[in-house]
């Protein structure tokens, strides 16, 4: 019997550093999100990060955190700054925000 800690559900707010913005971040962070069956939004911010919120099973932000620390190949993340909060069930789909 596979962990409970690995469907319990949670959410995250995260800040993406470095070149992240103008290389494609939000378009593919969206598709990773979908893919992994998360849901939340991304968007650029003034000060050149890239900030998302997402929910989900533990399991898969992990992945999703994995997918923010890399980015696209075009990208350069210098760092992720992540909050780990209590699942709010606030979003049936993933989204970006402009």
């Amino acid at each position: 019997m596979p962990n409970s800690s690995t469907h319990e559900m949670a959410r995250i707010h995260a800040v993406v550093y470095g070149r992240v913005q103008g290389v494609n971040f939000r378009a593919t962070t969206s598709q990773q999100a979908i893919m992994l069956g998360i849901g939340g939004w991304v968007r650029n911010c003034v000060d050149g990060t890239v900030e998302t919120v997402a929910e989900g099973p533990k399991l898969q932000l992990s992945r999703f955190l994995d997918y923010l620390h890399e980015g696209p190949r075009s990208a350069s993340v210098e760092y992720v700054e992540v909050t780990w909060e209590d699942f709010s069930n606030e979003f049936e789909r993933f989204q970006i925000h402009s």
